[in-house]
């Protein structure tokens, strides 16, 4: 009845999640669909920033610093993930300004909701 990968099928092109997550994490891997690419740096952007917010919140690390630093290692992470890893050409994706922006705003709200709980957590009397 229900099966452990599930078939998706986009542009008459049929491909599993197993396959998806196997290509992302498999260097220079081919992406047909522009769109599971960007699906694949929005997900890994949210775990980015809800890491990256646990960490600021053990580290104690607070204020502009925090913030400051949140951008540029998310900023990096992803670019040196699309470029030197995957070695896509970003003009087919917009440029280089879209693949940085995909998904930034909400790993932005999942690292200060996740900084914010677990530095009052530990630190705040």
């Amino acid at each position: 009845m229900s099966s452990k990968t599930k078939t998706i099928e986009k542009n008459g092109v049929s491909t599993s999640n197993k396959t998806l997550w196997t290509r992302a994490f498999t260097s220079n891997s081919e992406w047909p669909d522009k769109e599971e690419f960007l699906d694949v740096i929005y997900w890994m952007r949210q775990f980015i920033g809800i890491f990256i917010g646990i960490t600021w919140g053990l580290l104690p690390l607070k204020g502009f610093l925090g913030i400051a630093l949140f951008v540029l290692v998310n900023a990096a992470i992803i670019y040196f993930y699309c470029i030197n890893f995957q070695n896509i050409n970003e003009e087919e994706y917009g440029g280089t300004w879209e693949l940085t922006k995909e998904g930034f705003m909400t790993s932005f709200a999942g690292f200060l909701v996740t900084w914010i709980i677990i530095y009052s957590g530990l630190h705040h009397e």
